[in-house]
This record gives C-alpha cells, structure tokens and sequence, in this order.
C-alpha cells in the first residue's frame, strides 16, 4: 500500500505529498518506538496525550509520512507526505481494514472476557509446524492494537489469528471491520471490563458483534450467557456454523468427557461420531477450556484431528511477559520468551530504550522460526529495528544472515546453538550491560537466564510494570488537560526500585519526580533520568551536588533560604521549590515568614520558584475536609503574596494520592502522586487501582510433625496441640516479613489455598501450617501478598500501613520487574 491509497481510503485532504507513490512499511503511533523506513505516523488523539506534538519528534527519528486531524505547521516537516483527516484513530483503522481486504485467507477473531490470548498463543502453537500463521504481537487487541495486528498480514500467510477486546459499547464494530473473521472464538463471560456496560448481556451482545459477517463460531456451551447470545446471532445469521463443544452434556457439536490427572488432563472428544483422546498437559480448569477451544477451532479450521491431538499434547505455558531483573557483573537482563518475531522485537527494544540509562545494550536473538520469508529479508528487516545494540549476538544456522546489513561498529558473535553459546559464555563481559534475550522456545534461552542472573535466594518483589502505567493514567484520567503529575519515587519509589521506575514513569511522560533526599536524585540522573527532580529534604551543605546534576531543592525556611543566597550570589540561576505549612506543621513557611520571603526574592531573582505547594494533612479522611479547606485557602493567600514580587507564575500544587479524587477544584498546576502509583488509595479510587507489588517466595522443606513438638524458636509459642505437616518458606524478618505475622497471626497463599504462619518467624525462613492442603513441596510458589493476601491484610496484621511494608522489604529481596 502507499500513501496515496491511504488516501483514498481514508478519504484525506492532502495538505503536500512530493512522493505520492511511496509504499508504506509500517504505521506507527508512538515516537518512543524507532520507525523502519516508509512508516506512517499517525498523529493520535487521546484524552491527555496529543500526536500531534511529537510530529517534529518523529520527523527526527526519520519518518516522512504522517496523517493529522489539525492543522499544523507543515515548515517543521519539510520534504514529507501529509494528509489531513478528520480522525486519525479511524483512518487507522480505516487503513488496517483496507489492508485487510487484501487477503483472502481463514481469519480466526478471538473475543472473550478471559484467556483470549493464551488460545490465540496455543492455536499458533499447534498450528505453526503446518501453516505460515500470523497472530496478533502480544494482547493487541484494543481500538490501536487491532490495526497494528492486521497490518502485519503478507501475502506468505495461511492463517491469521486476531484478539478484539473491548471495554465499552459501540467498540466493537470498529474492530470488525478491520479483522473480518471468517472463523470466531468466544472464549467465556466474566466480570472483566464489566463497568463499561449496564449488564453482562449487554457485554456479551457487543462481543458477539465481532461475528456478524463470520462463516463459523466456536464457543461452550456449558456458558448459558454465551449461548443465549449465540443463538440469537444464529437466528440472524442462519448460515453460521456452530463449533460448539460441552463437558456437562449440553447440546454440543463436540462433546466432552475429561479426568484430570496430577499433572494431565485426559478428555475424550465426541465429534461426528468418531472418538479422539486429547492429553492436555495442563490440569487447572481455565488451561482445559482454553486448550478445548484450540480444539474445535482446529476443527473448524478443517485441521486434521490427529495433528490436533498432537499438537494439544505438546502445548507449553505462555510468558507473556517481559522480565528485567539484575545479573552478573552489575548488569541488568531482560527476558522476553513470548513470541520470537519482529513485531515483539521492536517491543522489547523499545523497552530496552526505556529501562536502558546508561548501560551499553546487548541483544543475544535466536533464529526466528516460520516467519515464512528468506533469511536475507527477514534479517535485513530485523537489522532495521537495532539502533543502539553495541552487541549483537546470533544463535541458530540462518542469524548469520544479519550480518551484512548491522553497522560496522557493531561487535557481533554467532553461534550454532545455545549450547555452543554457553560453552564459550565465560569470554564475554557483561559489567555494566542491558542483556536482552530474545529467543523462539526451542532454543532453550531459559538456560541462558539462569547463567546470566544474579544469585540471590528464592524471595522476590515482582513489579508489574503495566499495573504501575495502568494506575498512573487512572489518576491521569481525573486531572484537567494541563495539569501535570509529579510522581513521588522517593525511598527507592516506596520500596520498588527507584530507577527502574523512575525510567518507566519518564518514558510515559509524567511531569516531575519527587525524592526525598539528594541521593536519591544523583542515584537517577547517572541512571540517565533526564525529568526534573524535586528534592524534598535537601542538605544545605550540598547544594553545589544540586547545581551539577540539576536538581532542584525544597526550600521551607529563612535559614535554608539564606544558604543557598550564599551559595549562588547574584549570578548562579537556581532553580527552586518553596514548601508552605498551612497546618500539617513539619516544614515549610509560616504567614509570618512572607514578608521576608519575598524581599529576598526580589533581591535575588536569579532563584527561580519551579514550584509553591504545601501538604494537606488529612486530605483521604472526610472528617476532617473543612480544614483541607482551610489549608488551601491560606496556601492561595500566601502564594498570590509571593507571586506579586515575581514576573513570572510559578507551578502550584496542594494535592497527593489521597487528595486527587476528593479535591478536583484544588488539582492547580500540578499533583502529587505516591503511593496511589503503587495500588493504595484511601478514596473511592481503590478498586480502579490495580495490583503493583507482588512479595514471593519458595517452599524450601515440608515436614509432618506429630502432637506435642514444637516449630521454631521459643517452644512456649509453638507447642502442637495436634499433629500438623508445616512448609519451612524462604522468607524472614530479615526480608521485611515481620515476627509481628508469625504465630498464625497472618496467612500467605500456597497452591490457591491461604495457609497461617506457625510458630515464630525466623531471620530467614517462616514455617506455615499447610496440613489442609494437600501436594504441597519443595520448590512450590508462594505468595506472601499481591492480589490475595493484599498487601493491606498484612499491614493490619503488623499495625501498620502499607508504606511501611513496602519500605521496609530489604534490599536483598530480588526485585524483578515485569511487562506485559
């Protein structure tokens, strides 16, 4: 396609086009991720985020050709193809549909409350070794994501494999327009984005609308909703095919009989009076539904049983997730076993710009298996997307083939297989390195991970890098357009690694960072964060280390104040925040103070006022709401005297996490935003919020221990009434697991089951009462909190709150950070 056919699809004004016959490579949306040759940007309208001021962004990354909906300053994209529509998000999607039509090859669209992609991932596993697929990269599956998914069918493809999901009515018909499926999936109806919609059949008659035009719907029907559903598309749709399958004896095209296993679930499938025996390697209840929809939608496909009795008896768990974690030799690794192919390559590399900072990238990639092009085109394409890999290392027979077309200046080594690679792993230095592993499954790239990973013991905080993003654009939601966020990542961004964080946050725009001493700020800006820094409890003797690394201090007082007067004189520009007490009396300006205050500003005004704010000290709690009021009434009369001295507005900002929802009117300049980042809001903002932290550990040891023993130090608090089986954990007060918990005071999750601690915590290890559930063994996962337990539950078991659970996980707990 070029772009003057998007043109004509999209039914655009051209605003100038001097290359009319351009093809187009890719559409892009986002400069953050780096454009192959001929993209289009689309310029996308959001609720708080514009395309249309990063145009200039992208034009210096090297895109040529755009679609905007305002209009713009066409000098800022010289020699360019632009074209004026009046949305940019539907002439995407009005360009996926017209690439779409293109083809006309079985399309398989994927809707559902759950598990949408692990049956698209599971139906690409069983089908890959016979036909040339293309899947949606990753859960591309929104109102972007869809187009971006269909944008990668080719002419080499057999088979297309596409999820639509949607969180609100009238969504749906876009997508369908765009997928087009000739077979559909509905996986189940659950609670997920269910606040978009009055009632779960209004949900399910949306979804449904992805299969109006479809030849064959696959479903179960032991789901009553779906089926209800179903049968009324039916009656408009007469000529649909219904691949319905049932385990409990509905009326079913496929029917069911299954026996789970320790580890394998056997079913006997009933389909046109022929028997096949299905052996699912999998034995949870959500795993065997999704395994039985690849099923019948194989046979809807007209795939051969047999292949499908092969391939589900060979199905694997899905990653679907990136992991940043440390490694070796103060280095930093990311694994990304997901998919191996070009479109989830430029996401992990895009997340290794955003997480990179200083370190010198290297990317260790395996062959990538049935892409269904020649080696030299797909690698030249995959060299395309590898701006900023100082080292590139090749594994698998065809990689070579990159070679030619990576930058000279790129340090590259081959090798066969992985084993090769870790024969000869010990002549590679990694200090100070971002790793990247990006390899297909059967190169076995797990091996390489736990070569490259820093040994620690088994307890770790996983950071769920996408709740974090999802939590800060709910609060985003709630601010006026214009009104910044300052993100408080202080104390190591509460407990969650500070830098890490802090890259996330800048890489998605947030205004300002807050830390609480000037260590904190140095540690970011050699991490390469380039977002100003307020400093909140600066060292008055240190603040030539704020003038070189450019943060900026909370100046609270006339002595401070004065200080820093000495230090810059008339001539040195500093950039500062001043803190008012309007009541929580900690630090900060009186009413008295002004008077002085501004004198000194007009004495020096070479001290720039970044910022006025003061904290309100009870803004979550309504009992106490009419002295918030109070507190901003004084902060406006005080920041109007100082304003009056000055020829310039500074920022002003009153609000943190808990004051956001309740207090829109007093959002000002800016927010600030803590713990409600990392899923704990006091307000009604709660259950928006999702789940960031998640505390693990391991089973080290089980034991049975007959009446009358004791478990753990001090027998007077362990004596057994009864005889128990315990679970000996890796986890202790040294951790930041308190002997507060112990004593069946507190209860982790084991195998889906909640289990009481039993006897008293150790320094480094917990023993749990596990005799009620039965399996348990060395190596099992435990949860000490994250979704269940919350992290509130132990914070009341302790007498606490959750900052201080946070906070207090020791520095020698594993943080590994996680990406969607």
């Amino acid at each position: 396609m070029t772009i003057a056919q998007i043109q004509q699809h999209t039914n655009a004004q051209i605003l100038q086009m001097p290359f009319p016959a351009q093809s187009v490579s890719e559409l892009m949306l986002d400069t953050r991720h780096l454009p192959l040759p001929g993209a289009v940007f689309f310029a996308i309208v959001g609720q708080r985020h514009d395309g249309h001021h990063y145009l200039a962004d992208a034009w210096q990354a090297g895109v040529r050709q755009f679609v905007v909906s305002q209009a713009i300053n066409l000098p800022q994209l010289p020699d360019s193809n632009v074209l004026l529509v009046g949305d940019t998000l539907r002439a995407l999607q009005q360009t996926a549909a017209a690439h779409r039509a293109r083809f006309d090859i079985p399309v398989v669209g994927i809707t559902g409350s759950n598990g949408k992609t692990i049956v698209k991932e599971w139906l690409y596993q069983i089908l890959a070794p016979s036909f040339q697929v293309i899947r949606s990269p990753k859960s591309y599956n929104s109102q972007v994501g869809v187009p971006l998914s269909v944008w990668e069918m080719r002419t080499e493809h057999q088979i297309a494999l596409f999820e639509a999901g949607i969180s609100q009515p009238d969504e749906m018909a876009f997508l369908e327009k765009m997928i087009q499926p000739k077979i559909g999936i509905f996986t189940n109806l659950g609670t997920a984005h269910s606040d978009g919609f009055h009632s779960d059949s209004e949900k399910a008659a949306e979804k449904m609308l992805l299969f109006r035009h479809a030849q064959a719907l696959v479903y179960c029907a032991d789901h009553l909703r779906v089926a209800e559903q179903v049968a009324k598309l039916k009656q408009k749709n007469p000529d649909l095919a219904l691949f319905s399958w049932s385990k409990e004896d509905n009326e079913a095209l496929v029917r069911v009989k299954t026996n789970i296993g320790t580890r394998i679930c056997t079913c006997i499938a009933t389909y046109n009076s022929q028997e096949w025996t299905l052996q699912i390697p999998f034995t949870d209840t959500a795993s065997v539904e999704n395994a039985l929809h690849c099923f019948a939608a194989g046979l809807a496909l007209g795939v051969d049983p047999n292949v499908l009795v092969i391939g589900l008896s060979r199905l694997y768990p899905i990653g679907m997730r990136l992991e940043l974690k440390t490694g070796v030799e103060e280095s930093t690794l990311v694994n990304d076993f997901y998919n191996n192919d070009l479109s989830s390559l430029q996401i992990l590399l895009q997340f290794a710009r955003q997480q990179s900072g200083n370190k010198k990238k290297t990317l260790i990639l395996s062959d990538i298996l049935q892409s269904g092009q020649t080696p030299e085109l797909l690698y030249k394409k995959v060299a395309l997307v590898l701006k900023g890999i100082e080292r590139f290392i090749g594994i698998g027979t065809e990689i070579t083939a990159i070679q030619p077309f990576l930058p000279a200046k790129t340090e590259v080594h081959f090798y066969a297989d992985t084993a090769s690679f870790l024969g000869d792993i010990q002549r590679f230095s990694w200090r100070n390195s971002l790793v990247l592993l990006k390899g297909a499954r059967p190169f076995e790239f797990e091996k390489i991970s736990k070569r490259l990973e820093q040994k620690a013991h088994q307890t770790r905080l996983e950071i769920n890098l996408n709740a974090l993003i999802h939590n800060l654009k709910t609060y985003n939601d709630l601010l006026k357009p214009g009104v910044k966020t300052m993100a408080m990542v202080k104390a190591a961004a509460y407990g969650s690694g500070g830098a890490e964080v802090a890259r996330l946050l800048e890489f998605h725009k947030v205004g300002y960072l807050g830390v609480a001493y000037v260590d904190e700020g140095i540690e970011l800006r050699q991490a390469g964060v380039q977002l100003p820094i307020l400093v909140l409890n600066p060292d008055t003797a240190g603040f030539d280390v704020f003038y070189r690394f450019q943060l900026e201090p909370e100046i609270y007082s006339l002595q401070i104040l004065e200080e820093l007067v000495e230090y810059t004189g008339t001539e040195k520009v500093m950039r500062v925040h001043l803190k008012l007490d309007t009541g929580m009396h900690r630090l900060g300006f009186e009413s008295s103070d002004i008077a002085t205050l501004t004198a000194i500003l007009r004495q020096f005004p070479n001290i720039k006022i970044a910022s006025v704010f003061t904290h309100l000290s009870a803004s979550d709690n309504p009992d106490f709401d009419a002295f918030t009021h109070s507190q901003a009434a004084l902060f406006i009369a005080m920041y109007q005297q100082i304003e009056q001295v000055l020829d310039y507005k500074p920022l002003r900002h009153v609000v943190n996490t808990g004051g956001i929802s309740r207090f829109p009117q007093y959002h000002f300049d800016m927010v600030r935003l803590g713990i409600g980042l990392y899923g704990i809001d006091g307000t009604g903002v709660q259950k928006q919020l999702q789940v960031v932290n998640v505390l693990k550990t391991t089973v080290s040891q089980v034991k049975n221990i007959p009446a009358g023993d004791t478990v753990g130090y001090n027998r007077n608090s362990g004596l057994l009434q009864k005889p128990v089986t315990t679970a000996t954990i890796s986890i202790g007060y040294a951790d930041g697991f308190l002997r507060a918990a112990g004593g069946g005071r507190y209860k982790v999750l084991i195998n889906n089951e909640l289990v009481p601690t039993i006897g008293n915590i150790c320094m480094d290890m917990t023993m749990l009462d596990v005799s009620h559930v039965p399996g348990v063994k060395a190596g099992d996962e435990v949860i000490i909190f994250g979704k269940k337990p919350p992290v509130e539950d132990l914070a009341k078991c302790m007498n606490t709150i959750p900052y201080e659970i946070f906070t207090n996980i020791s520095d020698r707990v594993k943080r590994v950070y996680v990406q969607e």
